[in-house]
């Protein structure tokens, strides 16, 4: 592809997305298909429409319906369809509730445990673990908190579950035989196992960092633009295509989803973004710096697993809503975590440029 046809593969998945998210968002809307947000700081946005990715998997079959002879468009076309109707999946699921709740406050003078929380005097939480439901009734007694609220929980499937079908996605990419060799490595049989992992890794990264407006969709299509920009400026040109598919993408949904947003993209998009990404850095070779630019979702992977192994305590996970319980705002948060990804691309930029 010459630089004109690359900026009209640009233009067309950017304005189709546009399009695409209108329309759905009108859906979603008459609809009532909505988000109720378990973070307290957060349930100012319950009523915002979710399940927006599903606008990303019908420009996704409008660019299979234009570019089906350019295989490296269509592998990652491909994956990120297959990835959005997993995520599809379990946005359905997730539209039954179930449980309910409660949103407790800390009425007394003093700092009281709950669950594996300490609670500050006038501090909200969730009452979520076993541990914190046992507890939380003789706190009430004791008239130390007070329920000012409840929260419903929607059902998910089992984390095996979730897995299983990440794994799958991963193989399906494999077994394309389209990524041979990555990073300088010739694979080989290891290919497989090796796609699965950075499928797992980038699904749940990306899941994971997507809980603000606009945090996911602008992160991956930072990340994305960079990748283009490494693309031109290394080579080959070969390289740019897939992630033009991704930056339009992301640009196109953050005209509804940038803060505040009007439309969620729900696991539907953030698969999507994830399986995408991955595929992307495989089949077009950029491993490495392909990472980096993901930096920003993986450290909070990283975060949240030494939450949840105990090594450290977190009062609300993942990272970004810690963040916003200490009291820094919402935009700051996006636009730091959007400024770092940003620095990370550059710093990765330059070190090809004047190191390697």
């Amino acid at each position: 592809m010459n630089n004109t046809d690359m900026l009209i593969l640009f233009l067309v998945t950017l304005f189709a997305t546009i399009f695409f998210t209108w329309y759905i968002r009108g859906i979603l809307l008459r609809a009532r298909i909505a988000d109720n947000p378990i973070v307290s700081e957060h349930r100012h946005k319950s009523g915002t429409p979710t399940m927006g990715g599903i606008a990303f998997l019908f420009t996704i079959c409008f660019i299979i319906a234009l570019y089906y002879k350019n295989t490296p468009i269509l592998i990652v076309s491909f994956i990120m369809l297959a990835g959005g109707i997993v995520g599809l999946v379990d946005d359905l699921i997730g539209l039954k509730v179930k449980e309910i709740q409660k949103i407790v406050v800390n009425t007394s003078d003093e700092v009281i445990a709950l669950g594996r929380l300490d609670v500050e005097p006038g501090e909200e939480v969730r009452v979520a673990t076993p541990k914190a439901k046992a507890e939380v009734d003789d706190l009430l007694k004791e008239g130390k908190v007070e329920v000012i609220g409840e929260v419903p929980i929607k059902t998910e499937p089992e984390e095996t579950e979730k897995i299983i079908c990440q794994i799958v996605l991963g193989l399906f990419l494999a077994l394309t035989g389209a990524i041979t060799t990555l990073g300088g490595f010739t694979l080989g049989i290891f290919a497989i196992p090796v796609v699965v992992i950075a499928i797992l890794g980038c699904i749940n990264s990306v899941n994971l960092i997507d809980g603000m407006d606009g945090l996911a969709a602008g992160i991956v299509g930072i990340a994305s633009i960079s990748c283009c920009v490494y693309g031109y400026l290394f080579g080959p040109l070969t390289i740019i295509p897939p992630f033009l598919i991704l930056s339009g993408i992301c640009l196109g949904f953050l005209v509804f989803n940038k803060y505040p947003a009007s439309i969620f993209m729900g696991d539907t998009g953030s698969f999507v973004l994830g399986t995408g990404y991955a595929a992307a850095v495989m089949v077009c070779d950029v491993p490495y710096f392909g990472v980096l630019a993901l930096g920003v979702p993986i450290f909070s992977v990283i975060v949240s697993l030494l939450h949840r192994a105990h090594i450290i305590k977190l009062p609300v996970e993942p990272l970004h809503h810690t963040l916003n319980h200490y009291g820094m705002s919402e935009v700051k948060i996006i636009l730091t975590y959007w400024g770092t990804t940003a620095l990370l691309c550059i710093i990765g930029i330059l070190a090809k440029m004047y190191l390697f």
